[in-house]
């Protein structure tokens, strides 16, 4: 189903089977090439290049690999010349696949929650959202996360609140969470004067943006819509061993992008849902599934069981039929490299 900007979902079409306000939507409507010398050989095998088989190489476009064959073959120069001594001194360490949460403090959880927004943006006010920031308030609380709630900002005060908590000191805290309560699209979260893009504020944790947060969890709950498809549903019948570490230098890096964790509402090109008077889907789940789970399980299978909560329990209806009997599933992504218990060990 197509859909214009002229098209809204008012709270009197919408409706539930108990008589209470239906499901809204969190609804935002949207009308080199490189030449290579090549050697002709009669008679002799194509050999292949030396680097394919003691260096690794990019998936990339030709001009993108070639400047990176370039810093290989520097890289490969300078490894020849270490290898001798780190042949000698190494050890083999056990790793370790659980997060540290012997902190003082679990860390900071930043709820974002916008209700209203400007006519220029001509987004409806998202009634419910209050219950989701007010019960996600509690749940974070629950897991000893110190809970900061921020109503109806613009884009670029959270881009500067979120900027600000970046830049704070995080030695003492194990992680860092922040939920987006909000309209959206695919990439693009909604302040109250317009859409940015989601990247811009997950950004700013980064390990070379945040260094109090290097090999921490840094965890983002996105509760807002991610296109304007919707999910008709479907009927079912069935219900590494060991880390090398040099005595010379043991310091080791990891990827700027490790330790994120994406929780969003809905699948990419999706609608999310929202019950005026219970708040939407998403954050209903997340908070049964932390209040019942939060203390025992591992986090994924905690959103394993969000996953299964949204998509068994909530199917939508209104006096609408476009809007009646629609589905929902959440996308869980995740770069975490290792297990997140919500208690100390």
């Amino acid at each position: 189903m197509k859909c214009s900007k002229a098209d809204t979902v008012s709270e009197e079409q919408l409706g539930d089977k108990d008589g209470s306000l239906g499901e809204e939507a969190d609804i935002v409507w949207l009308g080199t090439t490189v030449a290579e010398d090549m050697a002709e050989k009669e008679d002799v095998p194509e050999k292949e290049d030396d680097d394919s088989a003691s260096g690794d190489t990019v998936d990339a476009k030709p001009d993108r690999k070639f400047r990176f064959l370039v810093f290989n073959k520097k890289k490969k120069d300078e490894q020849g010349r270490d290898s001798e001594i780190s042949d000698c001194h190494t050890r083999i360490v056990a790793p370790t696949f659980l997060y540290n949460m012997n902190f003082k403090s679990v860390g900071k959880c930043i709820i974002i929650n916008n209700k209203n927004f400007d006519d220029k943006t001509e987004m409806n006010v998202r009634n419910g959202t209050d219950i989701d920031a007010g019960n996600l308030l509690a749940c974070f609380t629950s897991l000893d996360f110190n809970v900061v709630v921020l109503n109806d900002q613009t884009c670029s005060q959270m881009e500067r609140i979120l900027q600000d908590v970046s830049q704070e000191n995080h030695t003492n805290n194990a992680c860092f969470a922040c939920i987006l309560l909000s309209h959206g699209d695919e990439g693009m979260i909604y302040g109250t004067d317009g859409a940015m893009p989601i990247k811009r504020l997950t950004s700013l944790f980064r390990g070379d943006m945040c260094k109090t947060l290097v090999g921490k969890p840094k965890l983002f709950f996105i509760q807002a819509c991610r296109g304007s498809e919707f999910d008709q549903g479907i009927q079912t019948d069935s219900g590494p061993t060991g880390d090398v570490e040099t005595d010379a230098n043991p310091q080791h890096k990891i990827p700027v992008e490790a330790d994120f964790l994406y929780a969003y509402s809905t699948v990419p090109g999706y609608y999310s849902w929202r019950n005026p008077g219970k708040g939407s889907w998403f954050a209903q789940a997340l908070c049964n599934a932390f209040k019942e789970y939060g203390k025992e399980f591992e986090i994924m299978q905690i959103l394993t069981r969000v996953n299964y909560m949204v998509a068994m329990h909530f199917e939508s209806w209104s006096e609408d039929p476009r809007f009646s009997e629609k589905k929902q599933i959440p996308c869980i992504v995740s770069m975490l490299t290792k297990e997140l218990y919500f208690k100390k060990k």
